[in-house]
This record gives C-alpha cells, structure tokens and sequence, in this order.
C-alpha cells in the first residue's frame, strides 16, 4: 500500500501494533506513547537504509499520531489547551471555542467521517447511547469533560457537539475573591452560611460559573458531615472525606432502566445525607428538591435565572410540572421555607464572572409572593454590602459565627483569608 505522508505510515504502523498486542489506546495512554516511541525508532533505523524520507520532527509527529491514536485528533489541541472552557462544533468545517468566556471561530477543520469517529470514541466509556431513538446525549468524557450532542434530523443537518472542559480555576471561595468574583465579606458570608447550615442556591446563565461557585461553596462544608450529590452528569468535585456522587441513567433500548434525577434525590435521602447537593434543576425534580431541603437535610443546588428574584420564582413554577395535584398554594411556602439564601452570577462581556446578588429568604410570603431582602446588591458595578440579613441566625450562633459582625460595615478589608478556615469550619460547627 502507498501511503502519501509520513503521518500516514507511522500512524498506520502505530494502529497495526496496537491491534496485535491488544492495546486499548483510551485506557492505556502510557503503553500507546511506548509503542509509537518503539515504531518511531524503527522507521528512523529504516530510513537510514531505504528511500524513507528522514523524520524532520520526530516529537511533534509523535504528538500528532498519540492524538489520532489515543487522543480526539484535532480537537486534541483545544482539550489540552487550559485557556479553552468549552468547545463547540456547528459542523465539521466550524469549530469554536471559548477562552475566558470569549468565543471565536478555530482554525480546526474536520471531515464529517471524523467527527462521526470522534463522537463515536468520546462516547465509549459513557455507557450512553446516540441514535434514531435517542437523538440527544449528555454524557461525561473519560477526562471529566461534560459531552452534548445532537444528531440530524433535530438538527437541519450536521450533528452539533459541545464540549465542555472542567476547568477548575478555583476551589474555594477565597480563590473566586482572588479571581474577582466576588468580594471578601460576601464570600466570608457565604461560607458562613455553609457552615451554619443554610440552605443555597446558585443562579445564573450558561457559563456563568455556577458549577465553579457551587464546588467552592461545598468546600467550606465542614469535614466531618456526610454529602450526597446528585446530577444528571458528574460535574461537581467536592474535597470532603465522605462524598457520594450519583448521576442519572438513560433508559436502554427497550424503554427500561431510566433513572431520573427525581429518583436520585428520593434514594440520596436514604443515604443518611448530612448535606444533599443537586448539581442543577431543570424540570420537575425541583419538587423533590424543595421536599428534601425541608425535611431537615440542608443542601444546595443551582438553577438557570436573569437574577436572584427570577431563581426564586422558577423554584415556585418547576415544582407545578410534577402533577395536577401540585399547586401554587403549596409551593409557594414551601419554597419561601425551604430555601435561605440565592446567590446570582453573571458572565460578563469581558468573560469575567461576577457574583451579582445574594438575597435572603425571610420564610414569609404575601399575596402568593415569596418575601426577600437583598444581603448584598451591585452598585456601580460593585457588589456592595445592602441592608438585608439572613434567616435563622440561631443557626449562625450554634456555629460559633457572629453574623452580625460579619455584615456590618467595620468588616475588615484585608484580604488576609476568609472569615473561617476548613479546619476551623469544622471545629466550631462540631465542637
């Protein structure tokens, strides 16, 4: 067989060895980089002796056939890069990404073959499916990338890819106060909350940074509690000793097997949760939700929402696609107790996000309507302190925080640390 480039042949060769020594390039990637080392090697000493044209760049040749062989070809150099959240594909010859929060159109061009291919690999170790009959999928990628894809004919003509990466650019509130997110005594607030035991939500668009700020959040819970998370795909990575992680499943081709995101936050309440994190409400799971986080087991979770106040009123609208027999009077207080505190970011047109409000629940309602006060607003492009306090400070007291210090305006402005350390987190909330 005539191959036309170097590439071609070492890949070739690299693929043929893999196939004979049984080598499963995604589960092995060290043995792969020893193989394409070992045909590298034998087609410089060949080319010593024959017409093989010479290796001009032996380690950016090995780069290239790792990432065919083992990696996701082109788009291998956008995973890798650090800068690049998340990665988009229209069709095969329009791939975008995102740096920062900032879109622009790449330089990758793939052949609809490839992407076909690539799809197909970034989808192996998932255990989900993409057909006729299941037109979408949402799955995690071996590298904790979270997968979207949808084929034709959803869509008008090429299947759409999102990737995107888990960049961790902060796990603990200290680090978004570094990052700008947020100011000092909000987050010495929220952590406060955290450790006392309030209930928290985070609000915000698409790439806002709710996952981010929801991670933070679960870091400054302290160490000795007990946390059950459940999400529809594995995102949140929690730095406790005692986590429980579960994600939802897609039914099987026979129509069995689902389980839903209701059914994980029921079976996580069986768990013997100190704490149970739903990593994002979408639809009637909110029900469940709101039903847990009132019987006595603090949590957190995240919504899509313009603002706090619009959170708010979400959580009151979800829980009604439940059933006919849910209705507003229900909800409505059950939401007001339920939830202490939402947090709403936004991603900015510069790409920075920017923790905009936190609002207070009192647990009180009027004329339907759910009773909030602001703890902290922006102004003048500034979140600043606002005159609001949050629900049950006897919580704040049994966990040794003074929170009337912590709001008011003497608050120091250093920025020498947070209002309590993980360790000190734990100790006065256990002690």
């Amino acid at each position: 067989m005539a191959f036309q480039t170097v590439d071609e042949l070492v890949d070739s060769e690299v693929r043929e060895l893999i196939r004979r020594r049984g080598v499963d390039p995604l589960t092995e990637p060290v043995r792969v980089r020893e193989l394409i080392d070992e045909v590298l090697s034998d087609y410089a000493d060949r080319a010593l002796s024959s017409p093989l044209p010479p290796l001009a760049d032996p380690l950016s040749l090995a780069k290239r056939v790792h990432d065919g062989v083992a990696g996701f070809g082109p788009l291998q150099v956008l995973l890798d890069d650090p800068e690049v959240e998340e990665v988009w594909i229209n069709q095969p010859n329009r791939v975008f990404a995102a740096r920062r929060g900032v879109s622009e159109l790449t330089t990758v061009v793939l052949t609809q073959p490839q992407l076909e291919q690539l799809v197909e690999r970034m989808l192996r170790t998932s255990g989900r499916r993409l057909d006729l009959s299941a037109p979408f999928v949402d799955a995690l990628m071996p590298d904790g990338s979270r997968l979207h894809v949808v084929i034709p004919d959803v869509t008008r003509r090429h299947m759409a890819v999102n990737i995107r990466k888990f960049v961790v650019r902060a796990h603990h509130l200290r680090e978004l106060v570094a990052l700008g997110t947020m100011t000092r005594q909000a987050a010495a607030f929220l952590e406060a909350a955290m450790v006392a035991g309030l209930n928290v939500i985070v609000a915000g668009g698409t790439q806002a940074g709710k996952t981010t700020l929801l991670n933070c959040l679960c870091a400054s819970i302290p160490a000795r509690e007990r946390v059950i998370t459940v999400e529809e795909v594995f995102e949140l990575r929690i730095p406790l000793p005692d986590v429980i992680s579960m994600q939802t499943r897609q039914a099987s081709l026979e129509g069995t097997g689902e389980i839903s995101l209701r059914r994980l936050v029921k079976e996580a309440l069986r768990m013997r949760p100190s704490r149970i994190i739903v990593g994002e409400v979408r639809q009637d799971e909110a029900l469940d939700m709101l039903i847990a986080l009132n019987s006595g087991v603090p949590g957190a979770g995240s919504v899509h929402a313009n603002s706090a106040r619009e959170a708010v009123q979400k959580l009151c609208t979800l829980p009604l696609l439940a059933g006919e027999n849910i209705s507003s009077a229900f909800v409505v207080p059950t939401v007001a107790t339920a939830i202490d505190v939402v947090v709403h970011l936004r991603n900015e047109a510069s790409g920075q996000r920017r923790v905009r409000e936190i609002v207070a629940l009192s647990g009180r309602t009027e004329a339907s309507m759910v009773e909030m006060t602001d703890i902290f607003h922006t102004r003048d492009g500034q979140l600043v302190r606002a005159d609001g306090y949050p629900p049950h400070l006897d919580r704040f007291e049994r966990a040794g925080i003074d929170v009337q210090a912590l709001l008011s305006d003497s608050y120091p402005r250093s920025t020498d640390g947070l209002l309590l350390s993980s360790s000190e987190s734990g100790r006065k909330a256990h002690g």
